[in-house]
């Protein structure tokens, strides 16, 4: 049964050393992340899973290793403590999570990685996040993931006049916790806007069926045209 879940973006920009003299602008950003994942390890869950959009969709097991050294700065992160394990390194958006877990001394739980095809339909994604939340007793998770890359015209994807709205419903989903918002998310229109973080929020809402829980967004803003959210529920 979900018990909490915290939800984040999956910038690289959040590590400072890749950020560099432009990490001062994102601190907000990262004192959120941290809140948020705080308040999963309050709930002292049986097991975490994060989730994230991954190129190599599937599973990542504790102590899963990954680094940022594609974006030539030497730092190396693990999904939880202990030593290296698995052969595959952490995609971006769950090596961001475990350098935000690494952050806050994550020791409440064993922690699993999961990775999720951009396009994966909505009902695969509702189907596999209660396959998560049946997992254990107590389950967390950490669902790593940006919105809308079109909101301004120096945005990655360009100026996108349906961006500001999609991002709006999206936050305002993540804000009340509400599973049917964002089970309702349009993955074609995800896809146009750049939104990557469609699955695995909707990996997220089926987690969350019936658990309960509620929301609170902790930020909500699109520095560099990109929408970010941080949300915690509990």
């Amino acid at each position: 049964m979900l018990v909490a879940a915290a939800v984040c973006p999956c910038p690289p920009l959040l590590v400072p050393e890749v950020a560099a003299g432009a990490a001062p602008e994102l601190d907000a950003l990262r004192a959120a992340c941290l809140d948020a994942v705080a308040v999963l390890a309050a709930a002292r869950p049986d097991r975490l899973v994060v989730v994230g959009p991954a190129a190599a969709p599937g599973p990542y097991p504790h102590g899963a290793a990954g680094s940022f050294r594609s974006f030539g700065v030497d730092v190396d992160v693990r999904l939880g403590p202990g030593e290296p394990t698995g052969e595959r390194e952490l995609p971006q958006a769950l090596a961001v999570a475990a350098w935000l877990l690494g952050r806050t001394s994550w020791s409440t739980a064993p922690v699993e990685g999961l990775g999720v095809d951009e396009p994966l339909d909505a009902a695969r994604c509702l189907e596999t996040g209660r396959e998560l939340a049946a997992g254990a007793e107590r389950v967390a998770v950490l669902a790593m993931g940006d919105g809308s890359a079109c909101r301004t015209l120096k945005a990655p994807g360009y100026l996108d006049d349906r961006a500001a709205a999609f991002d709006a419903g999206a936050a305002r989903a993540l804000s009340s916790a509400d599973t049917t918002a964002l089970a309702a998310l349009d993955p074609e229109l995800a896809r146009e806007l750049k939104a990557a973080g469609r699955a695995p929020w909707q990996v997220l809402a089926g987690a969350a069926e019936g658990a309960g829980l509620a929301g609170q967004l902790l930020y909500d803003d699109a520095p560099y045209g990109v929408g970010y959210f941080v949300a915690s529920w509990s």
